[in-house]
């Protein structure tokens, strides 16, 4: 006998017909806990967020910080055998925290902390349209220490591609050797590129993940507004984030398909390797991977990647025991970085023992926030360190065996 329960009317409101399903599906088997990288650490267990929706537990539910420390890296979606992403849920229940704060009904003392550093994100996005408050100049520092600046690199309309370069990579001193390197195979290879500068805003990703939909669409109508001034045929990125943003949130949130290419930089470097457009000089080392949650898991990227990997003479590439869809996250999404920062060296340290545990001495991934995520918890993890494990991203290593 089935037993419909009454929901909270705010509940109500936002629990629409599709997660009303996921709640049917769920029949607790835990198999999304034992995936999650947040469950081990905390008391976050994702499946029973669907039975507090369901039950209309709406003041509990809210005043709960694990809301908050999920970092979307769909691996419960990916465990679960009744294809239960939870996420999508996640983020809508944020958006009513974020209603439900302005009429204090938040109480937990870190869930009000991590909120109000929320909150200096979402107002450093909306004031500046980066995650870093910097003065939209900034975006280009990066260009500065590259040997040559390509003519034309700086809002040059009629390009046939705009590399859109993220707030990671155009703001975090440390990332800016991810878009010199991948200017410097762009120009290597001929391509006729450019960046939009201080033009390019945040994708929108923190905001949506925060559940900030309606802000979110803001910044997603002005950048595709840009790159359609710009006349370009494809858009490409090195953050898989953006691309995710771009490829699969743009066309649902805006209304409408986009009227050029999305590409992450792993496709077009696997094109131009096969292509013969870059010569890669030999590569003396072993290689391991780590897939990028948004690109990865959330946008099925798995083989661009480990195409480019494979064509790199002399390399030895190997797999981690978690990969592909089963890969770990690095701790880096979610926002979890600015809710709850102590959370995510203790993640990227479950990744890197699955690195270490290759015997590789480079490990490679394909996002500047996974590379900065686990560069920065490889240099306080012991098996790391006796390693010497290196990380870089794919771009990197790249550009550093360019004939």
């Amino acid at each position: 006998m089935s037993i419909t329960l009454s929901l909270d009317p705010t509940l109500r409101d936002f629990v629409n017909a599709q997660s009303q399903q996921l709640i049917n599906r769920c029949y607790a088997c835990s198999k999304c806990t034992a995936g999650c990288p947040i469950a081990r650490l905390t008391d976050l267990r994702p499946a029973q967020f669907l039975q507090m929706v369901e039950f209309g537990m709406t003041d509990a539910l809210l005043n709960n910080p694990t809301v908050w420390r999920c970092l979307g890296c769909d691996l419960c979606g990916a465990r679960c055998p009744n294809d239960v992403h939870i996420g999508d849920m996640l983020v809508a229940i944020r958006q009513l925290a974020w209603e439900e704060s302005n009429r204090a009904r938040l109480t937990d003392p870190a869930l009000v902390q991590g909120m109000q550093r929320l909150g200096a994100l979402r107002d450093n996005i909306g004031s500046a349209h980066n995650i870093t408050g910097d003065a939209a100049t900034n975006r280009v520092l990066w260009t500065q220490n590259l040997e040559r600046v390509p003519e034309g690199l700086l809002n040059r309309a009629g390009a046939e591609i705009v590399y859109f370069v993220g707030c990671v990579g155009s703001l975090f001193p440390q990332s800016y050797r991810i878009p010199q390197a991948f200017t410097t195979i762009l120009t290597s290879a001929h391509a006729d590129f450019t960046v939009l500068g201080g033009e390019e805003w945040c994708c929108g990703y923190p905001l949506l993940a925060a559940g900030q939909r309606e802000r979110a669409r803001e910044l997603m109508a002005h950048n595709v507004a840009q790159i359609k001034a710009m006349g370009a045929r494809t858009l490409v990125t090195t953050c898989p984030s953006c691309y995710h943003m771009w490829h699969h949130e743009y066309p649902a949130l805006l209304g409408e398909p986009l009227p050029f290419e999305v590409k992450h930089s792993t496709h077009l470097l696997a094109g131009l390797l096969q292509e013969g457009a870059l010569k890669l000089n030999a590569f003396e080392g072993t290689i391991t991977y780590h897939d990028p949650c948004d690109l990865g898991r959330k946008s099925g990227v798995f083989d661009a990647p480990r195409a480019v990997l494979t064509n790199i003479p002399g390399a030895r590439f190997v797999e981690m025991t978690h990969f592909g869809k089963n890969a770990m996250c690095c701790g880096g999404g979610g926002n979890l970085e600015t809710f709850d920062p102590p959370l995510v060296p203790q993640v990227a340290s479950e990744r890197l023992n699955d690195a270490v545990g290759t015997g590789a001495n480079i490990l490679v991934s394909a996002c500047q926030q996974c590379e900065r995520t686990l560069m920065g918890a490889a240099r306080k993890h012991e098996g790391a360190r006796k390693a010497r494990l290196k990380v870089m991203d794919l771009v990197e290593l790249v550009s550093q065996q360019l004939a």
